[in-house]
């Protein structure tokens, strides 16, 4: 009991088992209650755009103006 609230431990194996650090993220969904790791989703992102930039591979994969887009509508 935490307050008016329930807390719930998890042993040192599970933590492990399930790389869990210092949060989770919390779904509740379809009467159940799920625990995910939370990640570092941009974690060593600045490596991978360097060697992107170092073997040519930061192009655009598409145009980001297009031909037939009319400019003036939007001024």
């Amino acid at each position: 009991k935490i307050g008016n609230s329930k807390g719930l431990r998890l042993s040192k194996t599970i933590l492990e088992k399930y790389n869990i650090k210092d949060k989770v993220e919390l779904i509740l969904e379809k009467g159940q209650i799920i625990l995910k790791p939370i990640a570092l989703p941009r974690k060593n992102w600045e490596e991978e755009f360097k060697k992107m930039s170092e073997n040519g591979d930061d192009k655009l994969l598409m145009n980001d103006v297009f031909e037939d887009e009319n400019l003036e509508e939007w001024i």
